[in-house]
């Protein structure tokens, strides 16, 4: 069990959280002096990486806002004030291990945004709970725990992610091919009107082989951009796919490893 107790000092004034015994896979504050109520810390995956369980999430309310919605009456509150609320922050480290923060849009339980006082207050208070948890003993296993929870749901997105960027992919690809074909088309139309003009120079003639909007010779620049553009974003829909297909195999391996300690346990 873990008692401690942090003072933060924000915009409102000083508030105290104290640290409650740990459940399986997150950690709840209560708060007291200028803030009341409580606020929920759990791990959670890098913003950037889906299989990686190197994060930590502080939600406002006594649940983990990514699975349930506290009930209004939960939601904690500025100690002078009536409004409880909702919001998220995720504490994490670069890739230089400079700790980060990303904060998740705050409001009230009617759905307006927070003063800047109180937002930087409400801040304030989630990061400094996430931050004792990133320093907590039993870290290690709050990930681990975190992960056992999220999984499944990862998984289902991630093989959506797959599907999705492979149709994406497939979509910009066929635009590639269909841009190819009207240049061609589109040029062969040029140089055809460009020997009538050689035999036959008349204006309207002329007027067909000028650049301007939407002429025969802006058509051609325009599919001459697009076919690579899309190239491009189809090479960079498969990169996605092929992510999202090696992140889904990271979790799923990892799964098979928990089962097979869980096995071997169960047989001690």
């Amino acid at each position: 069990m873990i008692s401690d107790s942090l003072t933060v000092e924000t915009p409102a004034g000083t508030v105290l959280a104290t640290a409650g015994p740990r459940s399986s896979d997150a950690v709840v504050f209560e708060l007291g002096g200028a803030m009341r109520g409580s606020v929920y810390v759990t791990g959670t995956h890098h913003p950037q990486h889906w299989d990686r369980f190197t994060a930590v999430r502080a939600c406002l309310g006594p649940v983990n806002a990514y699975q349930t919605t506290a009930p209004d009456d939960a939601l904690p509150c500025l100690a002078r004030g009536h409004s409880g609320y909702r919001g998220s922050l995720t504490l994490y480290a670069d890739v230089t291990g400079r700790p980060q923060v990303s904060v998740y849009p705050m409001e009230t339980a009617a759905g307006h945004e927070p003063s800047s006082k109180t937002a930087a207050t409400l801040t304030a208070v989630m990061r400094a709970c996430a931050e004792h948890v990133m320093q907590h003993e039993d870290l290690a296993g709050i990930l681990t725990a975190s992960r056992q929870r999220d999984t499944p749901g990862l998984l289902r997105f991630l093989d959506w992610s797959v599907t999705h960027h492979r149709a994406d992919a497939a979509r910009f690809e066929a635009k590639a091919r269909a841009a190819h074909r009207d240049r061609r088309a589109a040029v062969a139309a040029w140089w055809t009107v460009a020997r009538w003009f050689a035999v036959s120079p008349r204006l309207v003639l002329l007027v067909m082989l000028a650049d301007y909007p939407g002429s025969l010779s802006r058509h051609i620049s325009v599919m001459e951009w697009l076919a690579p553009y899309c190239l491009t974003a189809a090479s960079r829909e498969h990169d996605h796919a092929r992510r999202a297909e090696s992140e889904a195999a990271c979790l799923r391996n990892a799964q098979i490893r928990q089962r097979a300690r869980e096995q071997g346990l169960a047989a001690l």
